[in-house]
């Protein structure tokens, strides 16, 4: 009998336990056309009335997520604890109120789920979570995310390039796209050819929101800005060609940059900058493909000596969660010291929404796929245990490795080409990682500018800042008409 009564008090506790609300959510039967299979995202803020536009990673606030097949209109897919969660399970979250929203991903393309356009999504509602877990909640996704247009003016151009070095590898159609500026006398000088400065943006975000502030003038000339913004399924393509991603680098240097020549004025004087990841981009691109680049700015790149990913050295460390006296390390930092949010629960977060977002975005850009077919991510969830196996993929794109170990093959497309800069604070510890990169290039001699300012990620652009970036370009415009006038 005391057995019998033992399991019966433990049945009884975890049958409580596993009760939760439940959210039942359906799509509207106009929105598709067929049954509805992939992954149903729920997101929960008490704070942002918009939930589904939350910046992931960087706002903590409850995520689920549920995995559907042939879910017809109107018909409901149940999100409780079954449902993969952060930061617990619904069950366990806070209590009080809450804005909710669902976003049914049809992943057509875009990176950010919550703002991918195509996908379905419910307006907000506002629901008090309580104690009682008989509560259900009814949610209808009856929208659909509308794309974002560029602005086209005069001087402002959408540049769309069918790739099929891409499409081919998707199997389905892809596009490089770019926003393109022109120079204020581009129209007064119909015989005359400019430089471009291709300008790729940070992590989320987009050409679409080129304003034509952006200009570079190398001297008397004026030149022709390209805004590229390295979107894709997976996060930011940072244009290297890659195992998941596919050949984004040829991709932009095979197909869209001759698109670019003839349907714009160039000299084919080709120029780079970027920030966080757009600064790897311009590092990347101009190592890579030095005879169609000549001079990089990066800012702020992100990690270009994996010896300082996110603070740890991902070649001896056994984990990203915590140190070795099992404290949480972050991730991201005020004035690149005081902990904010934690690599735990940045990469936590990423567990509920698969795709689309940072941590993610480097697994597809350095990562790859094991011989099943399934992909080899850095870390383990949710362990925060590094996966070995990720190690001899990763190496391939550690910027500071190839440089030092294939010198002879680099310098060219280096010497005199290459300027980063960085603050002095970084949020995320990209600092430190440009810091080992500089000792490695001082030991081989090599002509590449380091720079260190005053200020985080997000407040290094003064004027200083700006104008000795484009100083640099401007060295680098000088050096490729004296080559050019020698050469011809």
């Amino acid at each position: 009998m005391k057995i019998k009564y033992f399991f019966s008090i433990l049945f009884l506790i975890f049958g409580l336990q596993s009760k939760s609300q439940v959210f039942e959510v359906s799509y509207a039967s106009e929105l598709i056309e067929k049954d509805f299979s992939g992954s149903i995202l729920l997101y929960l803020s008490k704070e942002n009335k918009s939930p589904k536009d939350i910046f992931v990673g960087l706002e903590l606030t409850p995520i689920f997520r549920v995995d559907v097949k042939s879910l017809k209109a109107n018909e409901n897919a149940i999100f409780n604890d079954n449902a993969v969660s952060y930061p617990v399970e619904l069950s366990n979250i806070e209590r009080g109120e809450y804005y909710v929203q669902a976003v049914f991903d049809l992943a057509i393309g875009e990176a950010n789920i919550g703002s991918s356009s195509g996908n379905i999504y419910s307006n907000p509602i506002k629901v008090n979570l309580t104690k009682d877990f008989d509560k259900v909640f009814t949610i209808k996704a009856d929208q659909v995310i509308q794309p974002t247009k560029l602005m086209e003016t005069e001087f402002i151009k959408e540049l769309s390039v069918k790739s099929k070095l891409l499409s081919k590898f998707h199997g389905k159609d892809i596009y490089v796209n770019a926003a393109v500026t022109l120079p204020a006398d581009y129209y007064e000088n119909p015989k005359a050819k400019y430089p471009v400065v291709f300008s790729t943006s940070g992590f989320g975000g987009s050409y679409k929101y080129a304003n034509g502030k952006e200009k570079y003038q190398f001297g008397d000339q004026s030149a022709i800005v390209v805004k590229l913004d390295g979107v894709c399924s997976e996060g930011h393509s940072t244009y290297a060609n890659s195992d998941v991603n596919g050949p984004w680098g040829d991709a932009l240097v095979k197909e869209f940059i001759p698109a670019l020549n003839k349907n714009y004025r160039t000299n084919k004087a080709n120029f780079l900058f970027g920030h966080s990841s757009g600064g790897w981009t311009s590092l990347w691109l101009q190592i890579n493909y030095p005879d169609v680049f000549s001079g990089a700015w990066a800012s702020a790149p992100d990690q270009v000596d994996f010896r300082n990913y996110q603070n740890k050295n991902i070649y001896e460390a056994k984990n990203l969660f915590y140190d070795e006296t099992g404290r949480l390390l972050a991730d991201v930092t005020l004035a690149g010291r005081f902990p904010v949010i934690s690599a735990k629960d940045f990469y936590l977060t990423e567990n509920v929404i698969y795709r689309g977002s940072q941590m993610r975005s480097f697994d597809a850009v350095f990562g790859g796929y094991d011989e099943n077919g399934d992909r080899i991510r850095l870390l383990k969830n949710p362990t925060g245990e590094i996966n070995k196996a990720a190690l001899p993929l990763w190496k391939r794109y550690d910027i500071s490795l190839l440089l030092r170990e294939n010198w002879s093959e680099y310098k060219d497309a280096v010497n005199g080409k290459i300027r980063i800069s960085i603050g002095t604070s970084d949020n995320f510890h990209l600092h430190h990682s440009v810091r080992l990169l500089e000792k490695e290039m001082k030991e081989l001699d090599a002509k590449m500018e380091f720079e260190y300012y005053p200020g985080d990620h997000f407040t290094i652009f003064t004027e200083e800042y700006k104008k000795d970036g484009a100083d640099f370009l401007t060295k680098c415009y000088e050096n490729w008409l004296e080559k050019t006038l020698i050469n011809d």
